[in-house]
């Protein structure tokens, strides 16, 4: 496969949450790999100092803060802290999420905040980090990763599901009060993507069903993911804004 070229997202700052595995390890060597400047956090360590290592010999090696980002205020001002050293942010992927099954029963109010942190709280307050940087360059591009889960509406999903519902109607908004600062907020909606996560949940045949369900024949890679995000980043995609894409092979 021949990976699109994006000259205008050399040197591009760019800051992802959740880096270190799965898509978000994805989009940030995708990044890396088109000459911008990267920094992420994670709150899994060793997997993203595997990524660091592993990206090395970029010509802009990416940075790697650990990070809990339900703590949105210790989260701002490590954002914060990134932007110091990228001198800027061009572009923000809010990727950071946790799709752990919950039956609806078992669950509390503490698990219910617990969940809307990790899945939604933070994705508003990184934006809310980033937008002066953005605003002084002149502009900027956020994209936050979605699901296709709530318009399937999985079972014992139903947090996660709100809160992936609710970042679509989050990026509505952001796009309208951002826009005259030439700040462009898309959401990314994958299908059901073939990582080392997902297949926690899925026998052969459990795959099988998703794939026949699908338009297309195969499974979704996070590198898939990336192509999309590199796009909405760029600025090919300089009127793009306020909407959702979808990279789920067909299965709706």
């Amino acid at each position: 496969m021949h990976n699109a070229i994006y000259p205008s997202l050399t040197g591009r700052k760019v800051i992802v949450s959740g880096g270190g595995s799965g898509i978000g390890e994805a989009v940030v060597e995708a990044f890396v790999r088109q000459g911008a400047a990267v920094a992420f956090v994670d709150i899994q360590e060793s997997p993203s100092e595997d990524l660091i290592r592993r990206l090395a010999d970029a010509e802009i090696p990416p940075h790697f803060i650990c990070c809990d980002i339900t703590d949105c205020d210790d989260y701002g001002h490590k954002i914060n802290g990134l932007i110091e050293k990228l001198d800027g942010c061009d572009v923000l992927i809010n990727n950071a999420a946790s799709d752990d099954r919950h039956a609806f029963d078992d669950v509390t109010p503490a698990y219910w905040d617990d969940r809307m942190a990790v899945n939604l709280k933070h994705q508003f307050f990184a934006a809310k980090a980033v937008v002066p940087a953005m605003r002084k360059a002149g502009g900027g591009s956020i994209v936050n990763m979605g699901s296709i889960s709530w318009h399937l509406g999985l079972k014992d999903l139903v947090i996660y599901q709100t809160a992936k519902a609710a970042i679509e109607g989050l990026t509505r908004s952001l796009a309208r009060e951002l826009g005259r600062d030439n700040i462009r907020v898309n959401t990314i909606i994958p299908g059901n993507v073939q990582t080392p996560r997902q297949m926690k949940w899925y026998s052969p045949e459990g795959e099988a069903e998703i794939v026949a369900a699908q338009c297309l024949d195969g499974r979704i890679q996070p590198v898939d993911i990336a192509a999309m995000a590199l796009f909405l980043a760029s600025d090919d995609a300089r009127y793009c804004t306020a909407h959702n894409y979808w990279v789920d092979a067909g299965w709706r």
